[in-house]
């Protein structure tokens, strides 16, 4: 399997990041990709809320996600759009933080909402309250692929390590986390977590993020990682941004879940009682 990640700054023009997406979905498939993975807020980064709604849809109506559909269509190639800001999906009329699973036929093979939402207050001064706009999803979701089951997650959820052992229970051998780290706790947490949800499901982790100084004030991490099952780091794109490519040996899942079964060895725990 050959997956292609999409390192990008997205900014707050919807067309010019749905033409960046297909740049890449077309440079993907020239180099061989079975699949593209794109970042958190792929279709649009603005933190003006405001600006924003003037280029916020539904699914049905997004042009980012009918120009991808499209374009995965055209090239023959599976997309995982990292999320997308959607409105108009919610009857109290907040906003969802959704992941998209295309196929190479352009048909939506799954859908996640993002279930823990970044409220949080940094040392750096950076204040961020995701809730105070957005709905928490609260379904896990695991989709079937031509290369195994994958497991979705989005950004902050990668902190709650739960949430993985639910989608490696599932059958999960491979892990998405698109993201748009902060430059703060990216250069604190990001490869650390990243590298321990890898070890603890036995699990390919691929993880595509924004980076760079963006259009709305904001500044990203970078460091979209693919890593292997025992924890190697198989692709850093550091703080370039572009399409980088990785070689997943399936059988590798297999290879480490044998020598360290710690699938097979997961016991139910009941709550905590105090002595």
């Amino acid at each position: 399997m050959r997956v292609a990640l999409f390192q990008s700054c997205t900014g707050i023009d919807p067309e010019a990041n749905a033409a960046a997406i297909v740049s890449a979905i077309d440079q993907a498939k020239a180099g061989g990709a079975d699949i593209l993975f794109t970042p958190e807020m792929s279709g649009l980064l603005d933190r003006d809320r405001t600006r924003a709604a003037d280029n916020l849809a539904d699914e049905a109506h997004d042009r980012v996600l009918a120009a991808v559909r499209a374009a995965a269509t055209k090239a023959g190639i599976w997309v995982h759009l990292g999320s997308l800001a959607l409105s108009g999906e919610r009857r109290d009329g907040r906003l969802v933080n959704r992941g998209l699973l295309i196929d190479d036929a352009g048909t939506i093979r799954a859908r996640y909402d993002k279930i823990h939402l970044f409220d949080v207050d940094l040392p750096s001064g950076e204040s961020w309250r995701e809730s105070a706009a957005y709905a928490p999803g609260g379904q896990a979701v695991v989709a079937g692929t031509p290369w195994g089951r994958m497991g979705l997650s989005i950004c902050y959820d990668l902190r709650f390590p739960d949430l993985f052992r639910t989608l490696s229970d599932a059958g999960a051998v491979i892990l998405s986390v698109p993201a748009a780290f902060t430059v703060p706790t990216g250069r604190a947490h990001w490869h650390i977590l990243l590298r321990a949800r890898a070890i603890e499901a036995g699990a390919f982790v691929i993880a595509a993020a924004q980076a760079g100084a963006h259009a709305d004030g904001r500044a990203t991490y970078g460091h979209s990682l693919v890593i292997d099952p025992w924890g190697d780091v198989l692709l850093d794109m550091q703080g370039e941004n572009g399409v980088g490519f990785a070689d997943l040996d399936m059988k590798r899942v297999a290879d480490v879940r044998s020598r360290i079964p710690v699938l097979a060895h997961r016991r139910p725990i009941a709550p905590a009682t105090l002595a």
